[in-house]
């Protein structure tokens, strides 16, 4: 007779084991900026140098101490952390959620394509500018490792579906993937997606590819 306790566990155990290997780290970003030379300047001194505080996932990424505050027509954001390294163009990255409290029509676009979208006033003490362009809401996507592409079937620019094992599974829709040599494989969503899927620290991913 065929036990099928059995044979049910061992079909959990090769689905948890096959989900494993093909599975991600999920990382929620809360708003930050990145800033080019001229604007560190303007908000820090001049010659000033970004201070890390810790490194993040991504090599050569980091957090810093430095914060900022947003203002928008309808209202500020306060304590915003600063990215590095600096960069050749500032951008900023909130949440549409966030995008609410500033009052500024916010698009969702992949990071560093900043044409067409809104500028936002940045303030660091007394100091202040005035981006002319560079406010998104980062469209969800994967850093992929290159040698990982082959492992999940990827390729650069491709759009995926991911499935998250929050507190409150969900597929995500939309996901752009991006693979190069220089990251390491993690997901980025925003604090209103992760709030969506039940996100906390450790939360997996998985791709499923689109059928369309």
């Amino acid at each position: 007779m065929v036990d099928n306790q059995l044979v049910e566990s061992i079909i959990n155990e090769v689905v948890k084991r096959v989900q494993n290997e093909a599975c991600f780290e999920v990382e929620a970003s809360g708003k930050h900026v990145h800033l080019n030379r001229e604007a560190i300047d303007a908000l820090f001194g001049e010659g000033y140098q970004l201070t890390k505080a810790k490194d993040l996932s991504q090599p050569g990424q980091y957090a810093c101490k430095e914060r900022v505050t947003l203002i928008g027509p309808k209202g500020s954001l306060h304590n915003v952390v600063v990215l590095g390294p600096e960069r050749k163009e500032s951008q900023v990255e909130v949440s549409l959620t966030d995008s609410v409290v500033l009052g500024v029509s916010v698009p969702v676009k992949e990071s560093g394509k900043l044409e067409g979208t809104p500028g936002i006033v940045i303030a660091s003490g007394s100091n202040m500018i005035r981006l002319e362009k560079g406010l998104i809401a980062a469209q969800r996507h994967i850093h992929v490792k290159a040698e990982d592409a082959e492992k999940f079937n990827v390729k650069n620019g491709e759009i995926v579906q991911v499935k998250v094992y929050g507190k409150r599974p969900l597929i995500f829709d939309d996901v752009l993937v991006r693979v190069s040599s220089n990251y390491e494989t993690y997901m980025h969503i925003d604090y209103d997606e992760a709030n969506a899927c039940g996100f906390a620290k450790g939360t997996k991913g998985i791709i499923v590819k689109q059928s369309i």
